[in-house]
């Protein structure tokens, strides 16, 4: 397994922080030079130039960090209270958690184009509906203004991926013990401190897990911010500067730079996201 992982994994990245040192055409790979960390930064004239010096590198990692930080609170927020509702005993729980797993189901692709319709200022019926009710006066451009863009996307992502935390969550409230709720029980304690002290504390390592999978797929988001807003400067992530500069501009050194500082922006925010949760993960506390 670990061959299969270095052939499959190791090799790629290998080859894109080496891609990342050169100047490459997509057209041409074998004529690559060697140029060090000039796809990185470097100074000329007087002036910084390389990837660390461009203001769209910097725009894309905010635009990437807030989108990891709205998808994962709120699809973490929202997973617990899902799958609290799933745990319970109710007629039709079991068509309620079919029908709930169905966002996740559907290709991000088709979800994204799909809601990109639905978004759309004089076509979707999202602005219709609002119109209707009065909420709003007249349109507005969901995907267009970069006020409310990021957040729209934002929004799709979490209606697609909430449901895997809460499948993950109510995973890890099925296992746990009766008898703590029937202490609780007797004794009168009021529910919600029963969640806080008991239930909380016990499904925190399915939660940690929940969180680090949403952390990873968050930082590299693409599908859905391309199909929804393209290379739209106020929603484009580091996936998508990515990709423009390898596939649009057919850099590969620039490209690379970008997904090996990608790389090394998601490990640096997983390790210090485990080490913080260490100790609930099993592990001892230093």
């Amino acid at each position: 397994m670990l061959v299969v992982l270095l052939v499959v994994a190791g090799w790629p990245l290998a080859r894109t922080v080496f891609f990342s040192l050169t100047w490459a055409d997509l057209a041409d790979l074998r004529g690559w030079e060697f140029i060090g960390l000039e796809n990185y930064l470097v100074r000329d004239d007087g002036a910084w130039y390389g990837l660390l010096a461009d203001p769209q590198f910097w725009q894309a990692l905010r635009n990437t960090l807030v989108f990891t930080a709205i998808t994962v609170t709120c699809e973490t927020v929202l997973g617990v209270v899902i799958a609290l509702v799933l745990n319970a005993s109710f007629p039709g729980r079991g068509l309620v958690r079919a029908a709930v797993l169905v966002p996740w189901a559907i290709p991000t692709v088709v979800s994204a184009k799909m809601w990109a319709w639905m978004l759309h200022d004089q076509f979707g019926i999202i602005n219709d509906l609002l119109l209707g009710t009065g909420l709003i006066g007249e349109p507005i451009a969901w995907l267009a203004n970069p006020a409310v863009a990021l957040w729209s996307v934002a929004a799709v992502d979490i209606w697609k991926t909430t449901p895997f935390v809460a499948l993950l969550v109510l995973a890890g409230l099925q296992m746990l013990p009766r008898d703590c709720y029937e202490a609780a029980r007797v004794d009168g304690v009021h529910p919600v401190r029963v969640f806080f002290s008991v239930t909380l504390p016990l499904i925190k390592p399915a939660l940690i897990v929940a969180v680090i999978f949403r952390l990873l797929d968050a930082m590299r988001v693409f599908d859905v911010v391309y199909v929804m807003t393209g290379n739209s400067e106020s929603t484009m992530t580091l996936s998508v500067v990515a990709r423009q500069q390898l596939v649009d501009f057919q850099d590969v050194g620039y490209g690379s730079a970008a997904s090996t500082l990608l790389f090394i922006a998601i490990g640096i925010l997983t390790v210090l996201y485990m080490a913080a949760t260490r100790p609930d993960l099993g592990g001892k506390s230093q």
